[in-house]
Protein backbone atom coordinates (compact mmCIF):
# COMPACT_ATOMS: atom_id res chain seq x y z
CA UNK A 1 0.00 0.00 0.00
CA UNK A 2 1.28 3.43 -1.01
CA UNK A 3 -0.54 5.12 1.35
CA UNK A 4 0.76 3.26 4.23
CA UNK A 5 2.03 5.19 7.26
CA UNK A 6 6.07 4.74 7.61
CA UNK A 7 6.87 2.37 10.41
CA UNK A 8 8.37 4.10 13.07
CA UNK A 9 11.81 2.95 14.74
CA UNK A 10 11.67 1.39 17.89
CA UNK A 11 13.09 -1.08 19.99
CA UNK A 12 11.87 -3.42 22.39
CA UNK A 13 14.22 -5.68 25.22
CA UNK A 14 13.86 -9.17 27.03
CA UNK A 15 15.14 -8.44 30.22
CA UNK A 16 15.71 -12.13 31.57
CA UNK A 17 16.83 -14.09 34.68
CA UNK A 18 17.52 -17.19 36.10
CA UNK A 19 14.88 -18.50 38.89
CA UNK A 20 13.58 -21.30 40.98
CA UNK A 21 10.81 -21.37 38.38
CA UNK A 22 13.55 -21.90 35.80
CA UNK A 23 14.03 -18.68 33.20
CA UNK A 24 12.02 -15.93 33.74
CA UNK A 25 11.53 -12.64 31.18
CA UNK A 26 10.06 -9.12 32.55
CA UNK A 27 7.13 -8.04 31.48
CA UNK A 28 4.92 -4.84 31.81
CA UNK A 29 1.17 -4.53 31.68
CA UNK A 30 0.86 -0.88 29.03
CA UNK A 31 -1.76 1.95 30.46
CA UNK A 32 -4.86 1.49 29.07
CA UNK A 33 -4.74 5.01 27.40
CA UNK A 34 -1.97 4.15 25.65
CA UNK A 35 -2.63 3.86 22.03
CA UNK A 36 -0.74 1.07 21.09
CA UNK A 37 -1.54 -2.50 22.83
CA UNK A 38 -3.36 -0.71 25.73
CA UNK A 39 -3.72 -3.18 28.35
CA UNK A 40 -1.65 -5.55 27.08
CA UNK A 41 1.25 -7.14 28.45
CA UNK A 42 4.75 -6.35 27.09
CA UNK A 43 8.39 -6.37 27.05
CA UNK A 44 9.59 -2.83 28.26
CA UNK A 45 10.17 -0.59 24.66
CA UNK A 46 9.52 1.80 22.59
CA UNK A 47 10.05 4.49 20.04
CA UNK A 48 13.65 5.16 18.81
CA UNK A 49 14.30 9.31 20.63
CA UNK A 50 16.00 12.35 19.16
CA UNK A 51 19.20 11.63 20.23
CA UNK A 52 19.64 8.60 20.86
CA UNK A 53 22.33 8.01 17.71
CA UNK A 54 24.14 11.04 19.54
CA UNK A 55 26.26 9.02 22.48
CA UNK A 56 28.66 6.58 20.61
CA UNK A 57 31.32 8.02 22.13
CA UNK A 58 28.85 6.69 25.52
CA UNK A 59 28.11 2.90 24.28
CA UNK A 60 30.54 0.12 24.70
CA UNK A 61 30.06 -2.61 22.16
CA UNK A 62 27.75 -0.24 19.74
CA UNK A 63 27.09 -1.49 16.09
CA UNK A 64 28.61 0.48 13.59
CA UNK A 65 25.46 1.69 11.90
CA UNK A 66 24.38 4.90 13.62
CA UNK A 67 20.72 3.23 13.18
CA UNK A 68 21.63 0.40 14.78
CA UNK A 69 23.37 2.17 17.35
CA UNK A 70 20.10 4.68 17.94
CA UNK A 71 18.44 0.96 18.16
CA UNK A 72 20.44 -0.26 21.01
CA UNK A 73 20.75 2.80 23.13
CA UNK A 74 16.51 2.96 22.60
CA UNK A 75 16.14 -0.53 24.01
CA UNK A 76 18.57 0.87 27.04
CA UNK A 77 16.86 3.63 27.96
CA UNK A 78 13.54 2.23 27.71
CA UNK A 79 14.63 -0.52 29.60
CA UNK A 80 15.29 2.35 32.37
CA UNK A 81 12.34 4.29 31.49
CA UNK A 82 10.21 1.74 32.16
CA UNK A 83 11.45 -0.84 34.63
CA UNK A 84 14.34 1.15 36.54
CA UNK A 85 16.91 -1.08 34.76
CA UNK A 86 20.07 0.41 33.64
CA UNK A 87 22.39 -1.39 31.83
CA UNK A 88 25.39 1.00 32.15
CA UNK A 89 28.71 1.48 33.76
CA UNK A 90 30.98 4.05 35.27
CA UNK A 91 33.16 5.39 32.33
CA UNK A 92 36.57 3.42 32.23
CA UNK A 93 35.21 0.76 34.48
CA UNK A 94 34.42 -2.79 33.17
CA UNK A 95 31.42 -3.46 35.78
CA UNK A 96 27.80 -2.92 35.96
CA UNK A 97 26.51 0.00 37.82
CA UNK A 98 25.38 -1.33 41.54
CA UNK A 99 22.37 -1.43 43.08
CA UNK A 100 22.72 1.24 45.69
CA UNK A 101 24.09 3.57 42.14
CA UNK A 102 21.54 2.51 40.57
CA UNK A 103 18.72 4.10 43.24
CA UNK A 104 20.94 7.37 42.92
CA UNK A 105 19.79 7.55 39.23
CA UNK A 106 16.06 6.75 40.17
CA UNK A 107 14.55 10.65 39.44
CA UNK A 108 16.18 10.63 36.22
CA UNK A 109 13.42 8.07 34.77
CA UNK A 110 10.20 10.81 34.66
CA UNK A 111 12.17 13.19 32.73
CA UNK A 112 13.83 10.64 30.07
CA UNK A 113 10.36 9.67 29.58
CA UNK A 114 8.74 12.94 29.05
CA UNK A 115 11.67 14.05 26.54
CA UNK A 116 13.01 16.68 29.03
CA UNK A 117 16.52 15.38 28.84
CA UNK A 118 18.07 13.49 26.29
CA UNK A 119 20.05 10.85 27.10
CA UNK A 120 23.35 11.92 26.02
CA UNK A 121 22.55 14.76 29.33
CA UNK A 122 21.85 11.85 31.57
CA UNK A 123 25.27 10.58 30.57
CA UNK A 124 27.59 13.01 30.43
CA UNK A 125 26.16 14.52 33.91
CA UNK A 126 26.76 10.99 35.45
CA UNK A 127 29.76 9.99 33.43
CA UNK A 128 28.10 7.01 32.89
CA UNK A 129 28.46 4.54 29.54
CA UNK A 130 25.85 2.44 28.10
CA UNK A 131 26.77 -1.52 28.05
CA UNK A 132 25.46 -2.29 24.10
CA UNK A 133 27.79 -5.36 24.31
CA UNK A 134 25.34 -7.22 26.47
CA UNK A 135 22.60 -6.65 24.19
CA UNK A 136 21.51 -9.27 22.10
CA UNK A 137 19.64 -9.12 18.54
CA UNK A 138 16.79 -11.26 19.18
CA UNK A 139 13.63 -10.60 16.78
CA UNK A 140 12.53 -7.98 14.02
CA UNK A 141 9.10 -7.26 13.51
CA UNK A 142 7.17 -4.41 11.91
CA UNK A 143 3.48 -3.81 11.61
CA UNK A 144 1.65 -4.44 8.91
CA UNK A 145 0.48 -1.96 5.48
CA UNK A 146 -3.20 -1.84 6.73
CA UNK A 147 -2.44 -0.74 10.68
CA UNK A 148 -2.92 3.12 11.13
CA UNK A 149 0.51 3.40 13.91
CA UNK A 150 3.53 1.15 12.30
CA UNK A 151 6.68 0.77 14.25
CA UNK A 152 9.65 -1.24 12.83
CA UNK A 153 10.73 -2.40 16.32
CA UNK A 154 14.12 -4.74 16.64
CA UNK A 155 14.09 -6.72 19.99
CA UNK A 156 17.23 -7.64 22.15
CA UNK A 157 17.66 -10.17 25.01
CA UNK A 158 19.68 -8.74 28.09
CA UNK A 159 20.81 -10.47 31.50
CA UNK A 160 19.29 -8.65 34.14
CA UNK A 161 21.65 -7.47 37.22
CA UNK A 162 21.15 -9.49 39.79
CA UNK A 163 21.11 -6.10 42.52
CA UNK A 164 18.92 -3.79 39.79
CA UNK A 165 15.36 -4.18 40.95
CA UNK A 166 12.69 -4.03 38.52
CA UNK A 167 9.67 -2.22 38.72
CA UNK A 168 7.12 -0.17 36.20
CA UNK A 169 6.98 2.96 35.94
CA UNK A 170 3.22 3.40 36.79
CA UNK A 171 2.87 5.96 33.45
CA UNK A 172 2.99 4.29 30.54
CA UNK A 173 2.92 0.34 32.32
CA UNK A 174 0.75 0.34 35.07
CA UNK A 175 1.65 -3.55 36.17
CA UNK A 176 4.89 -5.76 35.98
CA UNK A 177 6.22 -9.36 36.60
CA UNK A 178 8.30 -11.50 36.44
CA UNK A 179 7.16 -14.47 34.27
CA UNK A 180 8.12 -17.78 32.37
CA UNK A 181 7.27 -18.19 28.87
CA UNK A 182 4.83 -21.06 29.84
CA UNK A 183 2.95 -19.47 32.18
CA UNK A 184 2.09 -15.98 30.33
CA UNK A 185 1.50 -18.53 27.35
CA UNK A 186 -0.79 -20.04 29.51
CA UNK A 187 -2.35 -16.71 31.19
CA UNK A 188 -2.63 -15.80 27.21
CA UNK A 189 -4.64 -19.16 26.47
CA UNK A 190 -7.10 -18.48 30.06
CA UNK A 191 -7.66 -15.21 29.07
CA UNK A 192 -5.60 -14.03 32.21
CA UNK A 193 -3.23 -11.52 29.98
CA UNK A 194 -3.45 -9.85 26.94
CA UNK A 195 -1.16 -10.89 24.65
CA UNK A 196 -0.44 -9.48 20.96
CA UNK A 197 0.39 -11.89 18.06
CA UNK A 198 4.22 -10.65 17.90
CA UNK A 199 4.67 -10.83 21.86
CA UNK A 200 3.44 -14.09 21.79
CA UNK A 201 5.33 -15.60 18.92
CA UNK A 202 8.68 -13.94 20.72
CA UNK A 203 7.40 -16.14 24.12
CA UNK A 204 7.11 -19.07 22.37
CA UNK A 205 10.48 -18.56 20.81
CA UNK A 206 11.93 -18.09 24.27
CA UNK A 207 9.87 -21.27 25.71
CA UNK A 208 12.55 -22.89 23.74
CA UNK A 209 15.67 -22.00 26.21
CA UNK A 210 16.10 -23.31 29.95
CA UNK A 211 18.42 -20.46 31.26
CA UNK A 212 19.83 -17.27 30.48
CA UNK A 213 22.80 -18.55 28.89
CA UNK A 214 20.85 -20.91 26.87
CA UNK A 215 18.92 -18.13 25.45
CA UNK A 216 21.46 -15.82 24.84
CA UNK A 217 23.23 -18.66 22.90
CA UNK A 218 20.32 -19.74 20.82
CA UNK A 219 19.77 -15.78 19.79
CA UNK A 220 23.60 -15.21 18.63
CA UNK A 221 23.19 -18.79 16.67
CA UNK A 222 19.94 -17.46 14.52
CA UNK A 223 19.75 -15.20 11.39
CA UNK A 224 17.03 -12.63 12.46
CA UNK A 225 14.61 -12.03 9.75
CA UNK A 226 12.29 -9.22 9.22
CA UNK A 227 9.10 -10.23 9.92
CA UNK A 228 6.12 -7.69 8.32
CA UNK A 229 2.91 -10.34 8.74
CA UNK A 230 0.54 -10.20 5.59
CA UNK A 231 -3.35 -11.20 5.22
CA UNK A 232 -4.05 -14.27 3.02
CA UNK A 233 -7.77 -14.47 1.87
CA UNK A 234 -8.65 -17.65 1.89
CA UNK A 235 -12.00 -19.79 1.23
CA UNK A 236 -12.10 -20.73 4.76
CA UNK A 237 -11.56 -17.38 6.09
CA UNK A 238 -7.44 -14.78 6.36
CA UNK A 239 -4.88 -16.10 7.93
CA UNK A 240 -2.16 -14.27 9.63
CA UNK A 241 1.14 -15.36 7.67
CA UNK A 242 4.86 -14.73 8.68
CA UNK A 243 7.59 -15.48 6.85
CA UNK A 244 8.55 -19.63 7.14
CA UNK A 245 12.52 -19.10 7.85
CA UNK A 246 11.58 -16.40 10.48
CA UNK A 247 12.06 -19.49 13.23
CA UNK A 248 9.01 -19.46 15.25
CA UNK A 249 6.92 -22.43 15.80
CA UNK A 250 3.93 -21.42 13.25
CA UNK A 251 3.93 -19.39 9.89
CA UNK A 252 0.46 -19.06 9.51
CA UNK A 253 -2.57 -18.69 11.97
CA UNK A 254 -5.98 -18.32 11.06
CA UNK A 255 -8.07 -14.98 11.97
Amino acid sequence: MSDAPTPIPAATILMLRDSPNGLEVFMVVRHHQIDFASGALVFPGGKVASGDDAVRNRCIGAHKSDAQLALQVGAIREAFEECGILLAREKDSDELINGQRLQSLEHYRDPLAKGKLAIGEFLEKENLTLACDLLHHYAHWITPDMMPKRFDTHFYLAKAPSDHIAIHDGHESVDSIWITAKAALEGAKTKKYTIIFPTRMNIEMLEESTSVEDAISNANARQVVPVLPKIDAREDGNYLCIPKNAGYRIFEEKM
